[in-house]
Parts: C-alpha cells; sequence; structure tokens
C-alpha cells in the first residue's frame, strides 16, 4: 500500500511538537521583520546542521480558474534561474556544499527547503532571498520544465490507477472549491501555461508578507534574526497583496459514488470519505477528537476495523483511517477497506459499514483509547529527535491559519479526548449525506499491486 502525506490518522501534525507539563523547553523562537516576513527558529544544538525553509502562504487551491497547476510549475521555475544564479546553479551550490534541497506544492502552500552544515546558513538564505525577489528564469526552459510538469503528472497520476481514482474522487467531494482540483493540474491546462502565467503568479504571491521562514537546528534566534534582516530584510513586501479568496465548499446533501475501473488493478478497495472540519486556531477540541477517532478505527491491528476484518476474521488484506487535520477550508475523515481475493467490493462495503455500525452503537474500548493516547505520547517524544519534521508540522500548521500557540496546544488537545469526545465526533462525521463512496476495481487481469491513495494533497520535487 502506498503510504501517502497524510495516512491512517497520522498526519504532519498528528505527531506534534513536545510542549507538555514537565518537559523542556521546545526551542521554538518567533520573530517578524519590518517588511511582513514571519520567521520561527527552532534551536536544537545537538548535531552541527540545520534546515532552512521558506512557506509561502499560496497553493494548488490558489491557482487562477482554468490555470490548475501553476503553483506547482511555479515551484519547479524556482529552480531555473534568477538575475544572479544561471538555471541549475541554485541546486549546484547546495550540492558542492554537502547540502540537499527540494520542494513541494500542497493545496495551501508551496515550500522550498535546504538541509547543510549550519556554517553554510548564510549562503542558502542569501540564494533563497534572491529567487524571492529576482527570479528570471530564461524562456526556452519555461517551455521544457512545463514538458517536465506534464510527464510528472503521467507518472503520479495516469499511469497510476489509485492516482486516477483519487483525482476523480476529489472532484467529487469538493463541488465548486479547488480542493477539487489535482495539485499537478488537469493536463488540457497545464498545455496552455506560459511564462507570463507564472512570473504574475510569483509577483503576486512571493512577497516576505505572504512568507514564513523556518529555520531549524544548531543557530539562535539572534543568529538568524541578523542573517534574516540581512538578506531578508531589503526586499520589499507587497501592499497589494489580497486575502485568499476561495469558494464556499457546496452543501452536500445526498451521498455519492464513484466508481473507476482499470485492468492493471490486481487489489480493489473500497473508500469512503466524508466532509469534517480541520484545526482551527484557538479551537483544535473538535480535531483532536477525530485525529484519535482515526487511530481507533483504523490505525495498526489493534484497531477497530483491523480487529473485525483481519484478526477476528480473515476478510481483509488491509483496512485503515485517515483524517487531515490540516487545511484552510474543510477536509476529509475517510476510511477503507481492501478485501481478501474473492470478496467482492460490494461485500467489502457492507461489512465495513456494519463494523462502523456496531462501532456507534457500542462506543470506544476505553483500554484501546488509553493505548492510543499513550502511543501518541511517546510519538510526540520521538518526533523532536526529526528537527526536519519539526520544522515541516510547524510549516504545515502555520500556512493553514493556525499559529505557534496551536502547535504547542495540539498534544494537549489530544491528551484531553475523552471516550464521550470520540463517539461525538463519530456521531458527527458519519454522516451518509456527506460522504463519497469510492471502489476501484480491476477487469481480472491485475498486473499492478493494489495501492490505496486517500488524497495525494502535496506534489514534491523539482
Amino acid at each position: 500500500m502506498r503510504m501517502p502525506l497524510l495516512v491512517l490518522g497520522l498526519s504532519l501534525s498528528t505527531l506534534p511538537l513536545l510542549a507538555g507539563e514537565g518537559m523542556p523547553d521546545d526551542g521554538i523562537r518567533t520573530f517578524t521583520l519590518e517588511n511582513g516576513l514571519e520567521a520561527v527558529v527552532i534551536e536544537d544544538h545537538r548535531t552541527p546542521a540545520v534546515t532552512h525553509m521558506m512557506w509561502y502562504r499560496v497553493g494548488a487551491a490558489d491557482d487562477p480558474p482554468g490555470l490548475s497547476g501553476l503553483a506547482h510549475y511555479l515551484e519547479h521555475m524556482m529552480f531555473k534561474g534568477t538575475h544572479n544564479l544561471a538555471e541549475g546553479e541554485f541546486s549546484r551550490i547546495v550540492r558542492e556544499n554537502g547540502g540537499e534541497e527540494n520542494a513541494f506544492t500542497s493545496y495551501d502552500y508551496t515550500g522550498y527547503f535546504q538541509r547543510i552544515a549550519a556554517d553554510r546558513l548564510e549562503l542558502v538564505m542569501e540564494m533563497e532571498a534572491d529567487r524571492m525577489a529576482n527570479l528570471a528564469p530564461p524562456p526556452a526552459s519555461a517551455e521544457s520544465e512545463l514538458a517536465v510538469v506534464m510527464e510528472e503528472r503521467r507518472q503520479v497520476v495516469e499511469n497510476r490507477p489509485g492516482g486516477i481514482f483519487n483525482e476523480e474522487r476529489r472532484a467529487v467531494q469538493f463541488i465548486n472549491h479547488p480542493y477539487g482540483r489535482p495539485v499537478i493540474g488537469w493536463m488540457h491546462e497545464l498545455e496552455n501555461l506560459v511564462i507570463d502565467d507564472f512570473l504574475a503568479f510569483h509577483g503576486e504571491h512571493y512577497a516576505p508578507n505572504n512568507a514564513i521562514l523556518i529555520v531549524a537546528g544548531d543557530v539562535t534566534v539572534e543568529e538568524v534574526e541578523e542573517l534574516a534582516r540581512k538578506h531578508y530584510g531589503p526586499i520589499p513586501d507587497n501592499p497589494d497583496l489580497e486575502p485568499r479568496q476561495r469558494t464556499v465548499i457546496a452543501p452536500q446533501q445526498a451521498a455519492r459514488r464513484v466508481e473507476y475501473t482499470d485492468p492493471r488493478v490486481q487489489n480493489p478497495y473500497v473508500i469512503r470519505t466524508y466532509l469534517a472540519e480541520p484545526r482551527r486556531p484557538g479551537d483544535q477540541d473538535e480535531a483532536a477528537a477525530l485525529a484519535v477517532l482515526a487511530e481507533v478505527l483504523g490505525n495498526g491491528l489493534t484497531s477497530v476495523l483491523a480487529q473485525e476484518l483481519r484478526v477476528k476474521e480473515d476478510f481483509a488484506l488491509d483496512v485503515g483511517a485517515y483524517y487531515g487535520d490540516l487545511a484552510l477550508d474543510r477536509t476529509t475523515f475517510g476510511v477503507y477497506v481492501t478485501p481478501n481475493p474473492g470478496v467482492t467490493l460490494a461485500e467489502a462495503e457492507a461489512r465495513m459499514d456494519q463494523v462502523i455500525a456496531d462501532f456507534l452503537a457500542t462506543g470506544v474500548d476505553p483500554e484501546l483509547l488509553e493505548r492510543i493516547k499513550t502511543r501518541l505520547r511517546a510519538a510526540e517524544i520521538y518526533a523532536r529527535d526529526n528537527i526536519g519534521g519539526r520544522a515541516r508540522q510547524i510549516g504545515a500548521a502555520l500556512t493553514a491559519g493556525l499559529d505557534v500557540e496551536d502547535v504547542r496546544a495540539w498534544p494537549e488537545a489530544l491528551a484531553a479526548v475523552t471516550a464521550e469526545d470520540v463517539m461525538a465526533a463519530a456521531h458527527e462525521v458519519f454522516r451518509p449525506e456527506a460522504s463519497v463512496t469510492g471502489w476501484l476495481r480491476g477487469t481480472g487481469e491485475g498486473v499492478e499491486p493494489g495501492e490505496v491513495v486517500f488524497d495525494d494533497t502535496e506534489v514534491s520535487g523539482q
């Protein structure tokens, strides 16, 4: 099974930063420059290395109508040269200095990062500031890179039954909302993108007052602020930056279904997603209950779905649950079953529905709930060892409208979830009229292992 960015109820933010009672200082410091650039510094002096990240509050959901894929295309073009650096020189310099770098685009953000020795921080900061202010790729590279993007779409969507299926399901789930468009863009719209499109998009959105700098590792906040003022401080803000314009997700009053058949599918599966509320600034209790609910239902062999369909009876190859807790607008909660060979998707859907109905009737096992909360607390501790992961957690949260205090409060919100909270969340989210049920099936001659794709919400790589 493919493990996408957000799976089985454990998102980037479900393994959060630690700030609970009796725990040490989390090392997080913040400052803001006069031009509006927000900065977060995570001090961790265990190794002489840093992760430098620049996040922009703009993503695929902000693509202009008819220009889907533009935010992701611009991400590619950010590596193609500035007034000061030739095409490919950014990556070459990072590589020659022993570092690594890449970028990623999602619905609500676009991010760029470098991992490098701490004494090379100024080097990468200077180059990142340069492409924020001075992007100037040659026209020829724009055309060739668009061909690269279209080939990437073929690889991650059109050549993968799960990718096609996921794309169709999102379009049905998010009617009248840009979350229903693929991050990588529709092919017929990609074909029409030109250099003026991404240059205008860059000029509007890639400004310091629409960006978040995150530096994590062997640094101090004083060092980072000095360098940020030197390299990012002179870049003017965009006084004409408009608030994000998002259509309201259309009210769903009837259950929807999507069925996709592909001869390459060997292991068919049934998946159902429900509209759900994400984490909100200052109010994360409902989201915390949904995150724990996903763990209870579908994470590991002790989960409800696994116990019923894999342990007690040999019915399914795989089961799972999912909740995307970070989004500016509404998100999804999902469950799926990949049945054993010989079990039809209709039978799999019926058994999945019965397990959920029984759960709603009987409630959550208190012992299971405590084990899950203990596991989450342990995950919080282990997450501190991944300094790059901590930076990702904060960036994803801040671009979804949260702040650092919300990130700090998330572990406490998870720890405070009760059995009553879990069941209230379950009764609220499992509303048939707010669901999309999907069947991905083959034609009997499968040549590709089954892969469950909940939501391809992020595209990585240049």
